[in-house]
């Protein structure tokens, strides 16, 4: 046989086998022992279900409370937004001031003189240029020569 008779042939099995249900495979494969369970620590598990009779320093409404506050993810509360510097405001403020000034002169009937609008242009493109360039996005300044992958 060749390589791709082969491999035709193990096509055709696995067509043939498509509508085969998985659960006859499954009998025939026996479950590993490392996967058991011993039926006294199965008793003792805390993932046995909650135990049916209170405590006895709780009501049974505080036990169920109590249970359903466990069973939730609560973050813990995020750190303070950093304070931004004079220039980073500024540059906020002309990046959107801006087009905001243009976008609201026209319905509002503001005044749209030819330095009026060279200066929210400048605003606009001042300010971004301003925010990429702070960016800082370059490799740290004690990162040595070479910033390549260490094996």
């Amino acid at each position: 046989m060749t390589p791709q008779s082969d491999e035709d042939e193990v096509w055709r099995q696995i067509v043939a086998s498509y509508n085969d249900s998985a659960g006859d495979a499954s009998a025939v494969q026996p479950w590993p022992d490392r996967e058991n369970i011993p039926q006294d620590d199965a008793e003792e598990s805390p993932d046995a279900g909650p135990s049916a009779e209170p405590e006895d320093d709780q009501p049974a409404g505080e036990t169920r409370a109590s249970s359903e506050d466990e069973d939730h993810y609560i973050p813990p509360p995020p750190p303070p937004l950093p304070k931004g510097d004079a220039l980073s405001k500024i540059s906020w403020g002309a990046l959107f001031g801006g087009p905001a000034y243009l976008l609201l002169a026209t319905p509002l009937g503001l005044p749209m003189d030819p330095w009026i609008v060279f200066t929210a242009v400048a605003a606009f493109i001042g300010g971004f240029i301003t925010l990429v360039v702070r960016m800082g996005d370059g490799p740290p300044p004690d990162s040595g020569w070479d910033d390549g992958a260490v094996l």
